[in-house]
């Protein structure tokens, strides 16, 4: 099946940017027409023609017989998934079978001597593998697909991964689905077993030393936001000395043990999940450090710092890493209300001379949008300036021409 591209997607694709939106479809479809009636779940490209997901297309536009291959997504606002730009032979098992190894092969040796079990294996995108994310833990792997273009090919491709997995210590090979919509992404809970010995529903991996317990059955992303590791090294390192700390939206207490392991005098760790707290109780442990010794906090993030402004608490480190306020573009004004509220309200019980670690994991929120939204008037305060912005870490990469990729904002202030 052909898709005729307009001027405007033509030249994203030809740049380097993975994703082609419906609405970059000018026409064209020849060939699917042909297959008679079309089978449940397709859905026709603009121009006429039928395709379901996981169908090989070729990208043309007016005055470029051809732009590139890639897969068709029947359901998703991302109508296909850009995987070759150049004339190759086929876009079939082998070819994606290549890719993978080539994203495998790039960290080998990485992380040796680095006391880390913990990493991605697969940054879809970032790897010119669009859609597919693979994340290790220790002995283990999860797999996520964003959108259903790949899961016609998960079979077929499964043999591949379990040899180039297993040559690098991995045992077990399990599936967490995430279903991408035009009205947002839902991310499914269920981890389905693939291959090897059945996955754990919990187990401990390693990040430079530090023991983290990690939640494969029901946790976030793939178990873990691994992308977050470099950052909670270096909330370990400004840690030390700091008498209070809190680490709002604390999730599974990554920043929490981190900073305690670092020296905080006391962590108080905010999170709407009890579950999460005793997933991080059990983290602290693991790492000699005495939960009692710290406060853990089940309550709104908004909620608990109005009434800590209240009391008059004051911090002098505090860690901001909420959930995406922006799931789509639609939703990027109110986002950005939402974080200029949090750190308004987070800046009020800031003390003198701390430390702020803001973050934003949303790709609809740019880092200078992101800003905006720490600067004086927000906080209300003009005493604290930018000592850092940090991203994703290596293991995470992105493409130039996808802006998306960098998603992650991690800015320090003092």
């Amino acid at each position: 099946m052909r898709v005729h591209l307009t001027a405007t997607a033509a030249a994203a694709v030809r740049r380097g940017h993975p994703w082609v939106y419906r609405d970059g479809i000018a026409g064209g479809g020849e060939g699917a027409e042909r297959r008679g009636e079309r089978r449940r779940g397709e859905r026709a490209p603009r121009g006429g023609g039928a395709a379901a997901s996981g169908d090989v297309v070729e990208l043309s536009a007016e005055g470029a017989p051809f732009l590139g291959r890639g897969l068709w997504d029947a359901e998703s606002a991302i109508a296909v998934r850009v995987f070759q730009r150049a004339q190759a032979p086929a876009l079939d098992e082998r070819a994606l079978a290549g890719r993978l190894e080539r994203a495998f092969a790039l960290r080998d040796g990485w992380f040796e001597g680095r006391d880390t079990t913990a990493y991605r294996l697969c940054n879809g995108e970032g790897d010119r593998v669009p859609s597919l994310v693979i994340d290790r833990y220790d002995r283990a792997a999860v797999v996520r697909l964003d959108g259903g273009m790949l899961a016609p090919w998960l079979d077929r491709l499964l043999p591949h991964l379990a040899r180039a997995l297993g040559a690098r210590g991995v045992r077990s090979i399990g599936l967490r689905a995430r279903a991408s919509t035009t009205s947002g992404d839902t991310e499914g809970k269920k981890l389905a077993h693939l291959h090897g010995p059945p996955l754990p529903d919990r187990l401990f991996v390693r990040e430079s030393g530090v023991a983290m317990e990690v939640d494969l059955a029901r946790g976030q992303k793939t178990g873990a936001f691994l992308d977050q590791r470099d950052n909670r090294a270096r909330v370990r390192a400004l840690a030390a000395g700091r008498r209070r700390v809190l680490n709002l939206f604390s999730y599974a207490g990554g920043f929490s043990v981190a900073a305690a392991l670092g020296g905080a005098g006391r962590v108080t760790s905010v999170d709407s999940a009890s579950a999460a707290h005793a997933s991080a109780q059990r983290t602290f442990r693991e790492n000699g450090v005495d939960p009692a010794a710290h406060e853990f906090v089940t309550a709104d993030a908004f909620d608990f710092l109005e009434k800590a402004h209240a009391r008059g608490d004051r911090y002098d480190l505090i860690i901001s890493d909420p959930p995406s306020f922006a799931p789509s573009e639609r939703a990027r004004p109110r986002a950005l209300g939402a974080y200029r509220r949090l750190h308004t309200a987070v800046a009020r019980v800031l003390d003198r001379g701390g430390v702020l670690c803001a973050a934003s994991c949303s790709s609809h929120v740019t880092a200078e949008d992101f800003l905006a939204t720490l600067d004086d008037a927000t906080l209300e305060r003009d005493d604290l300036r930018i000592r850092a912005i940090h991203g994703q870490p290596e293991d995470h990469p992105t493409l130039p021409a996808w802006w998306e990729g960098r998603y992650l904002k991690f800015v320090v202030l003092e």
